[in-house]
C-alpha cells in the first residue's frame, strides 16, 4: 500500500542533517525525493564508520528513501537543469542561506517562474525580517541562543549542549508539518508558496513555551524558568544497582509513594501538600526523592512503582536501548539490505497509520549521483543532451 505523500515529489537542495531529516520523514512517507548533490557529496556522507568514504553511518541514516542527482549550480546548463527538474515538483526543499540561494539564481521568485504551484522551503538559521538574516548557524549555535545551554548550567553548574543535534532534530520535523500543511493549502487553493523554517526562532519559541514561566504577565509575575525543570536533582536517579527514571506528578501518586517508603507525613507537609507547593519547593522533594531511591535496586523500585501505579523505568544505555524487549517486540529495529553497504540496521517509522501504510525502507541511502541518468531522463532530456551534460560536468553521474 501507498504512503500517504505517494505522488508527491520532493527537490532536495538540502544537506547535513536538518532539511535531510526532513526530507527522509517526507520520503518515509512515500514521496519521491530527489537528492540533489554537488560532486563533493553531503558533508555527512564521510561521517561515522563505514564501508566506503561517502557512506558514513550518519549518512546513511538521514539519507534512506532518496534518489540522488550530481549537478554543478554554478554552471549554467546544470541551474537549468535543476530548474527543468522543478517544473515537475511539488516541493522544493533548500538549507542554504537565502542569500545564497539568490547568487545562484534559483532564489523563490527565479524557481516560481517556472512552476507557480511549487512549495518552496527554507530551512535555516534565522528569519530573514531581522538583523541576524544572513548570519550562518549551526546547532550547536542555536541550542546556545534558544537557551538550552544556559539551562543546563542551571542544572549542572556549567553551560552545555544536548548530546545530539536538538535543534536540528526538532526544526526539521518542523519543516515536515510546515510543507504537509502548505500542500495541504494548494489542494485546497491551487496556490503554491514560499515558507521559512528558521532555527532560532523555532528553538526560541520551543523553550519559551515552557519557561516563559513568570514573564508570562506584563508586569511580571515572577522570573522566566519553569523551577522543576531547571532542579539540579532532577535526573535519573542512582539505586544500588543502576539508574531508575521517574515522574511522580499527582497527589495522589506522591501521597502512596510517602506511605509505601514509611513517610506518611510528608503528605501533609506544608511543602509538598498539592502541586503548586510542590513545585516552589522541587529542590527539597527531589533530594528527598534521591536519598530514599538509593536504597534499594532497580528492580525492586521497578516492582514498587508498579504496584503503585507510579511511572518509572530503568534508565538505557545505547546499548540497552537497542536491545529494548518493547522496541523490538514492535519490529521497530529491522535488518536491511544495502546493495553496495551490506547488511544494515535501520529503524522503522514510529508512527503507526491505519491506511495509507508508510514503505520506510522503499529506497537505500543512494550512492552520489546514482540516479543522474535516470532523473534526467524522467525530466525529458534525450540522451544526447544528457551526455552533453555530462560531459561538460554541469552533471555527474555516480
Amino acid at each position: 500500500m501507498a504512503g500517504p505523500l505517494a505522488g508527491v515529489r520532493v527537490l532536495d537542495m538540502s544537506a547535513v542533517l536538518m532539511g535531510p531529516l526532513a526530507t527522509q520523514v517526507l520520503g518515509d512517507l512515500g514521496a519521491d525525493v530527489v537528492k540533489v548533490e554537488s560532486k563533493d557529496g553531503d558533508t555527512t556522507r564521510p561521517i561515522g564508520p563505514g564501508h566506503h568514504p561517502d557512506m558514513g553511518s550518519l549518512y546513511l541514516a538521514l539519507n534512506r528513501n532518496k534518489r540522488s542527482i550530481v549537478l554543478d549550480l554554478k554552471k549554467p546548463a546544470g541551474k537549468q537543469a535543476l530548474l527543468k527538474l522543478a517544473e515537475g515538483a511539488d516541493v522544493f526543499m533548500y538549507n542554504l542561506r537565502p542569500q545564497a540561494m539568490a547568487r545562484l539564481g534559483l532564489s523563490y521568485e527565479e524557481v516560481r517562474a517556472v512552476n507557480p504551484r511549487i512549495i518552496y522551503c527554507g530551512t535555516y538559521g534565522f528569519g530573514q525580517l531581522g538583523p541576524y538574516a544572513a548570519k550562518p548557524a549551526y546547532d550547536d549555535l542555536i541550542q546556545g541562543m534558544s537557551g538550552i545551554s544556559y539551562l543546563i548550567s542551571r542544572m549542572t553548574g556549567k553551560p552545555g549542549y544536548a548530546p545530539f543535534a536538538l535543534a536540528d532534530h526538532l526544526v526539521g520535523t518542523c519543516a515536515v508539518h510546515c510543507v504537509t500543511a502548505a500542500l495541504y493549502h494548494r489542494e485546497r487553493t491551487g496556490e503554491g508558496q514560499s515558507v521559512e523554517v528558521p532555527m532560532f526562532e523555532t528553538m526560541a519559541h520551543a523553550i519559551l513555551t515552557h519557561h516563559l514561566y513568570g514573564r508570562t504577565f506584563e508586569p511580571p509575575l515572577g522570573e522566566a524558568g519553569y523551577v522543576r525543570q531547571m532542579a539540579p536533582n532532577r535526573r535519573p536517579y542512582a539505586t544500588q544497582d543502576g539508574y531508575l527514571c521517574t515522574l511522580i506528578v499527582t497527589d495522589a501518586q506522591w501521597g502512596r509513594f510517602f506511605d509505601r517508603v514509611g513517610r506518611p507525613e510528608l503528605k501533609t507537609d506544608p511543602r509538598f501538600k498539592d502541586l503548586a507547593s510542590r513545585t516552589r519547593h522541587t529542590g527539597e522533594l527531589y533530594q528527598i526523592l534521591e536519598e530514599t531511591l538509593a536504597t534499594r535496586t532497580t528492580g525492586e523500585w521497578l516492582r514498587i512503582f508498579e504496584e503503585q501505579d507510579i511511572p518509572a523505568m530503568a534508565m538505557h544505555t545505547l546499548d540497552t536501548l537497542l536491545a529494548d524487549p518493547h522496541l523490538n517486540a514492535i519490529g521497530f529495529f529491522r535488518k536491511v539490505e544495502h546493495p553496495t553497504e551490506g547488511s544494515l540496521m535501520a529503524m522503522a517509522v514510529p508512527s503507526r497509520w491505519s491506511a495509507s501504510v508508510p514503505e520506510d525502507h522503499r529506497l537505500p541511502a543512494p550512492r552520489l549521483g546514482e540516479h543522474t541518468v535516470a532523473i534526467l531522463r524522467e525530466a525529458g532530456y534525450p540522451q544526447a543532451a544528457i551526455d552533453a551534460l555530462l560531459a561538460e560536468g554541469a552533471a555527474i553521474a555516480g
